[in-house]
């Protein structure tokens, strides 16, 4: 699989070049796929009688392997190239998919079975993610553009996949189908991927094992302050806002207003988060983490009108201000990122951010059930207000963040 070919008859400097067309066809149709995976395993497995238990475990069966899995990816894509690893991945993916599929439609899997793939897929997603934001600088001149062009593709995607998965099912009345299309996705990615022709990163460089590249990659992770400071707040922020306001959001939605209110809302936060990367696309400030600090002040918002059980109308402002901030701050952040880090350390870096991001934002979802029903949902949420103001305060605070500027 050629690295090189075509690379120099191809200029990145038009943003819709050859190269970024191919990627963006692969980001648009995995999120899609990606979305219809809980619905496929909640419609295959509540179809055959299991509780509701066993679609967490199946969930939480792909996240654990992704979790645990994620740092070792982003070593094996500076090793053996990230575009490799993703097509690896992609089919991994394809065949944990065709299996469900095929078992789903044959009659009742064992959830074993059903366990096992979704590790399988969790795999995937790790060998997968490193990659992602290292090649986004390689296929766009226009990297921060890039970004919010693929932000918005992922929220509409991130609404557009669990609407497919619902419809299927309902016409078809099995997971099968729908795992049928999940496989789908992921071939037409790693074809995707394949066709890729990127240029060299730079001189080859000597190897060492997987644990010293860990290691390496730890010392580049810690030499930039800013770096490690905003993952730092970040860890706090997933574990007491982003993990429990999900989960509490559809008990307090739900309970008050119906599962119905809850999908609309939830539709509204994806039409904020393209609204946010339409207007990554045009704004440039100059000191990005600290504009995209400010823009977080919408969770605060979102936090806010839940904490406080406003109207239906009102919680919707809050969920599309909500969405809007977090997109805009997604891009301020990845483009920041892919800009800064030199690019034999992008992959493995990118995989330390979201590790930890990812593993403190699970503990929140897990531990806010009990804490709830301690003190009360609302009570979490407006506690939460609080933290999104300390986290918005240090992100501002902080001299190496705030000042960091823009690459042009």
């Amino acid at each position: 699989m050629p690295e090189t070919a075509g690379a120099s008859r191809e200029s990145p400097a038009g943003r819709w070049n050859r190269n970024f067309r191919l990627f963006f066809v692969a980001r648009t149709v995995a999120v899609f796929g990606d979305g219809m995976v809980p619905v496929a395993l909640a419609a295959g497995l509540l179809g055959a009688g299991r509780p509701g238990s066993s679609v967490g475990y199946a969930l939480a069966a792909w996240i654990g392997p992704f979790a645990v899995l994620v740092l070792f990816g982003g070593v094996l894509a500076d090793r053996f190239t990230p575009r490799r690893m993703m097509i690896l991945a992609d089919g991994l993916r394809l065949v944990g998919a065709s299996v469900l599929a095929v078992s789903f439609a044959a009659g009742d899997p064992s959830v074993w079975v059903v366990y096992g793939l979704s590790a399988v897929s969790g795999v995937g997603a790790a060998l997968f993610q490193p990659g992602v934001a290292s090649t986004v600088p390689r296929i766009a001149h226009d990297v921060q553009r890039a970004n919010a062009v693929l932000r918005v593709c992922e929220a509409l995607m991130t609404m557009a996949g669990p609407a497919f998965a619902g419809l299927v099912v309902g016409l078809s009345g099995g997971a099968g189908a729908v795992f049928a299309a999940n496989a789908a996705t992921f071939a037409v990615s790693g074809i995707c991927l394949f066709l890729l022709r990127l240029p060299p990163v730079g001189e080859p460089v000597e190897r060492g094992s997987l644990l010293a590249e860990l290691v390496d990659g730890w010392r580049e992770f810690t030499s930039r302050s800013w770096l490690w400071g905003v993952i730092a707040v970040w860890t706090v922020y997933g574990l007491t806002v982003a993990g429990p306001m999900l989960p509490l959001t559809a008990v307090l939605v739900t309970e008050a207003h119906g599962s119905g209110t809850y999908g609309v809302l939830m539709a509204v936060n994806g039409a904020g988060s393209v609204a946010g990367g339409l207007l990554a696309m045009r704004l440039r400030p100059a000191r990005p983490l600290a504009a995209g600090a400010v823009a977080l002040l919408g969770v605060v918002v979102n936090l806010l009108v839940l904490g406080l059980d406003l109207s239906v109308p009102a919680l919707g402002a809050g969920q599309f201000a909500g969405g809007a901030a977090f997109a805009f701050w997604l891009v301020m952040w990845s483009t920041t990122v892919q800009t800064h880090v030199p690019p034999d350390a992008l992959n493995r870096l990118h995989a330390y951010d979201v590790s930890g991001s990812l593993l403190m934002m699970a503990a929140g979802r897990a531990l806010a059930g009990p804490v709830a029903e301690a003190v009360g949902a609302e009570r979490v949420l407006l506690a939460g207000v609080l933290v999104m103001l300390g986290v918005v305060g240090v992100l501002l605070g902080a001299r190496p963040i705030r000042e960091l500027r823009r690459v042009a």
